[in-house]
């Protein structure tokens, strides 16, 4: 590792020339170690995954059957590892707040840093946090538990080791529920949930630009060896603060830190899923299930919620497993999907062709690109890690009366409001579609909550709200319409008052708002006296917005949106 490391190191005397190896710019200390660009490492990564793959000269469609067929014969076993960041105000061992895309590296502290001397202190969220999701997972919480260290070298990990839980995790032993939509054949799931434990995040690595400087080796000389030698030296002639800082200086655009220290809670499931769709339905339940309980925004885009798979394949019938390799940077729950397809049908082949023996337990790369998996690092065991119980921090204590405490106030979860919609009459097509989302599942509630017909403020909610949310890219939250306008226009529509069609014509927030700012800037005059105070004169604004949409514009809502452009406006 070593001379792969340091192969491409100008060779000239560290001591005698402690410049050679850094260059200044923009004020910041940057170390000049040359190395393959990162277009040429993709290159042979890529070439390397061709000479390991199987070379079928047939045709893509001829391919593709081929490997329908024989996956028949085998069964893909499916596990998921699923790390959730933690909405607290603070890190989980130190007061720096984290703010996603902020610039790097200005909030850390000595404690995130990994600075020799600095001690971590518990943030008691993430453990409330912990124990809402293993109720939530209805797992069987520890009321005794530890933290432990796990030890692994990466240039985004600034203590040379983790903070997290090995054999004794806050939650063990649950399961989640789930329907699988219908369009992918429908049916209930139960997967099990082996454990969920507490830890702290890594840093993010910042790859260079032009690719001319390989930031891994930035980091690496830059901490293990500049920090503790060279700045020991200039300690002499710094302050205290500038030592503690200096890190900071070293690592410039290398590494963020920012993320480094921001509370996860890691979710390991039983390998009970048997495709890609299993497995995309499990990650987006765990998604529902997070934002409904509030301690997670669970956006995949932002890294708030990130899924790693195990998947291994085995002919039909054997008991024993195969060997499981892990696939990383899954980015969306239909990446999930096709990444276990592939996987699936690249181990079949090699298994038909008689190369079972090269599938190897390692960690590979999802390429978005290419649509397949490429080798990426070989994957460690357990004892790889030498996890030992961490020193600086103490037990974590649960209390039952603290847990009944959280359990009471837990809200109504995905599943429990599935099965309440269901009763309702509802189809699953339905069903799925109002849980999916805790904002339209509250809007759909308040609804039917003011009287209206459930199965039609369905259809208006997955209708024509849901295409003008689209259309508009915005919120159910974001809109308008209330709920008590929506049921009056239910309700209206029902008693025969107004037609459908018309009602469809005047829900429209957008349009209606179009018009009275066309009416408000066609009357200067009018807009006047009312700024002059003449209040009464709102009729005349309402009478002409009404001719405009011949008689359909919803009153209630015409009157709102009225009365905010005139008090705008005044």
């Amino acid at each position: 590792m070593a001379s792969t490391l340091f192969r491409n190191i100008q060779t000239v005397p560290l001591l005698l020339y402690p410049s050679a190896f850094f260059r200044r710019k923009n004020g910041a200390l940057y170390c000049t170690i040359k190395s393959s660009s990162s277009s040429v490492t993709q290159t042979q990564t890529a070439t390397q995954e061709k000479q390991q793959d199987p070379q079928i000269r047939v045709s893509t469609q001829t391919q593709t059957k081929t490997i329908d067929k024989l996956i028949k014969d085998y069964e893909a076993i499916i596990g998921i590892e699923t790390h959730v960041q933690l909405s607290t105000l603070t890190k989980a061992f130190c007061g720096c707040p984290y703010n996603y895309g902020a610039q790097p590296n200005t909030s850390i502290c000595p404690v995130c840093m990994g600075l020799p001397g600095a001690l971590p202190v518990l943030n008691s969220k993430v453990i409330e946090f912990a124990v809402k999701l293993g109720l939530a997972l209805n797992c069987k919480l520890s009321l005794n538990s530890k933290f432990d260290r796990k030890q692994y070298f990466y240039p985004d990990l600034p203590k040379g080791y983790q903070i997290s839980q090995f054999d004794i995790p806050i939650a063990t032993n649950g399961y989640v529920d789930l329907d699988l939509p219908v369009e992918f054949g429908g049916g209930h799931r139960r997967f099990g949930i082996t454990r969920v434990h507490m830890e702290e995040d890594a840093g993010k690595l910042l790859h260079s630009g032009n690719g001319s400087y390989s930031q891994e080796i930035i980091y690496f000389l830059c901490f293990y060896y500049f920090t503790f030698i060279f700045l020991n030296v200039i300690s002499r002639y710094c302050c205290l603060h500038d030592l503690f800082i200096g890190p900071l200086w070293i690592v410039g655009k290398g590494v963020d830190l920012n993320r480094a220290g921001v509370p996860l809670l890691e979710i390991v499931s039983e390998p009970d899923m048997r495709n890609g769709i299993e497995a995309a339905e499990y990650a987006a339940e765990i998604q529902r299930v997070v934002r409904y309980l509030g301690i997670s925004n669970g956006n995949m885009q932002e890294g708030s919620l990130r899924c790693d798979v195990n998947v291994s394949i085995r002919p039909i019938g054997q008991a024993e497993f195969g060997t499981k390799v892990e696939i990383k940077n899954l980015n969306s729950f239909s990446s999930v999907n096709r990444a276990i397809d592939y996987e699936i049908s690249r181990q079949v082949l090699l298994h038909s062709q008689g190369q079972g023996s090269s599938i190897v337990q390692e960690t590979r790369l999802w390429e978005e690109g290419s649509q397949k998996t490429i080798t990426m690092r070989k994957k460690e065991g357990l004892s790889d890690y030498r996890y030992f119980p961490e020193p600086d921090l103490p037990e974590v204590i649960v209390k039952k009366e603290y847990v009944d405490s959280i359990q009471n106030s837990l809200p109504e979860l995905p599943e429990m409001k599935r099965r309440r919609y269901e009763s309702m009459g509802l189809s699953m097509q339905d069903v799925l579609f109002l849980a999916n989302d805790i904002n339209v599942a509250e809007f759909f509630d308040a609804t039917i909550a003011k009287g209206a017909d459930v199965k039609l403020a369905a259809n208006w909610i997955m209708g024509d709200i849901a295409a003008y949310m689209k259309n508009e890219k915005v919120s159910i939250n974001d809109i308008k319409l209330k709920p008590q306008e929506l049921a009056e226009l239910i309700a209206s529509i029902k008693g025969g008052t107004i037609s459908g069609k018309i009602g469809k014509e005047i829900v429209d927030p957008a349009e209606i708002e179009k018009m009275v700012d066309k009416v408000l800037s066609e009357n200067p005059k009018q807009l006047e006296q009312f700024r002059a105070g003449k209040t009464k004169i709102q009729g005349f604004f309402a009478g002409q917005v009404m001719k405009i949409s011949k008689g359909k514009a919803n009153p209630g809502l015409l009157n709102k949106i009225l009365q905010q452009k005139l008090n705008a406006t005044s």
